[in-house]
């Protein structure tokens, strides 16, 4: 990413803001694993291509991978987006559904829901791969749908071991040295006003990020940050890193104009 933003004339800045720790002891994937072995699952939703990995790692820790696939081979499965797809190819596996850009809580629901007639979810039995923090909109739309939900947590985000550089970079926002401020995750932005206030800086970092050009990846991490009080500026017109760099530079210097 950074290179990217040196391509545009950019001056990156990196601040590592979050890292992804297995969870020490895995019960709940190893209760799946053995659930979906059984049949017990109409419906696998996998959210993340690390938490489909994580589970794959789970299984093949305990010697039984082929039951796993196998297992999955035989149940419907959505993916959130292309990288759970491209485990699900690794694994010689062809999910049943996709959801569509920007690969949203609400594109799951709404792909399920033009598969109502085809496979209505009442009463499935349905398992949600979770990435770290559950998703309550999601597993509240497929209950009220009448599913019956098993949550599958698999990973959880944790602060970086080395938290200098996200130190710095709040230092520079908080003085007002920053000019864009780019977020690809939600918990990106939980995580820097996290460090902020435990460095008393949380007021100054919200008063420098007002100034600064703020681009989030997609809804998802918008919809944090404007819980957190923070306003993006803008979303790509793809939830993907080189459309949201590209973009920022196109639009920087209007959008800093403005607020500034």
């Amino acid at each position: 990413m950074a290179s990217i933003i040196s391509s545009y004339g950019g001056q990156p800045i990196s601040a590592p803001s979050m890292r992804e720790v297995p969870l020490d002891s895995n019960p709940d994937a190893i209760a799946f694993a053995d659930a979906l072995a059984r049949d017990e699952f109409e419906l696998v939703i996998l959210l993340t291509g690390v938490g489909t990995r994580a589970l794959v790692a789970v299984v093949e820790a305990r010697g039984s991978r082929d039951t796993f696939v196998s297992a999955l081979s035989r149940t419907k499965v959505l993916a959130r987006g292309p990288k759970p797809v491209a485990v699900l190819r690794e694994l010689a596996l062809t999910p049943w559904l996709t959801a569509p850009e920007p690969n949203t809580w609400r594109e799951v629901l709404s792909a399920l829901d033009d598969k109502q007639k085809e496979f209505p979810l009442s009463g499935k039995r349905v398992a949600v791969q979770e990435y770290g923090a559950s998703n309550p909109d999601l597993l509240t739309g497929l209950e009220d749908r009448g599913a019956r939900v098993t949550r599958v947590p698999v990973y959880q985000w944790a602060l970086p071991e080395d938290l200098a550089p996200l130190e710095a970079a709040v230092r520079a926002i908080a003085a007002g040295h920053i000019d864009v401020a780019l977020f690809t995750t939600a918990t990106q932005v939980v995580h820097l006003l996290k460090v902020a206030d435990s460095m008393g800086m949380g007021d100054a970092v919200r008063r420098g990020l007002a100034t600064c050009v703020l681009a989030s990846i997609g809804p998802t991490t918008s919809e944090e940050m404007r819980e957190q009080g923070i306003a993006p500026d803008m979303e790509p017109t793809h939830p993907k890193m080189g459309f949201l760099v590209r973009e920022a530079a196109e639009q920087a210097a209007q959008i800093l104009h403005r607020k500034r």
